[in-house]
């Protein structure tokens, strides 16, 4: 099996997600996982399948005839998925009064550690006493090899007081 991963963005509509499907179906292609939002009024989604290696080419091609359609379409195509096994999982909250430069020092940290951001999703919403802006973001991160989960939480939570965010650790 080929490994197939294609990033989406286009004016969101009805049946954006039933269009992708319907050729990855055609081409006998297996769909693995998928991460999909509507963001100010754009469709923005990652996906990934697995398609029977006679199949990817036309696949990767009916793909990017989909390009102009109202959808801008990248596709990357390996032989093997990478495989994250050796990485040690974490899971990361972050919440706080919003604020520019929040991810930016965030994701220094987890970079200068070598650690891998797998997962990222965050949101601003209205606080309900203050009427200011809530940040808050959740974070699936893998370690590597060497790398203890009491160190990255140490090197977190010495920015967390500068950036006036609460990061908490849920257990997986």
């Amino acid at each position: 099996m080929k490994s197939l991963v294609m990033t989406i963005l286009g004016a969101d509509r009805p049946g954006v997600v039933e269009s992708l499907a319907k050729l990855v179906n055609q081409h006998g292609g297996n769909w693995l996982e998928s991460r999909m939002a509507h963001l100010a009024g754009q469709f923005a989604g990652i996906v990934h399948v697995e398609v029977p290696p006679s199949d990817a080419d036309k696949l990767v091609e009916a793909l990017r005839a989909v390009n102009g359609s109202g959808l801008t379409i990248i596709v990357q195509l390996d032989d093997v998925a990478t495989s994250a096994a050796t990485f040690a999982p974490l899971r990361l909250e972050i919440v706080g009064n919003d604020r520019p430069g929040i991810v930016h020092e965030i994701t220094r940290v987890l970079a200068e550690l070598a650690v891998n951001v797998e997962e990222f999703s965050s949101e601003c919403m209205s606080a309900a006493m203050s009427g200011g802006r809530i940040f808050q973001a959740t974070a699936k991160l893998r370690l590597p090899p060497g790398t203890a989960t009491h160190d990255v939480q140490e090197a977190l939570e010495q920015i967390a007081h500068d950036l006036m965010v609460d990061i908490r650790w849920p257990v997986e």
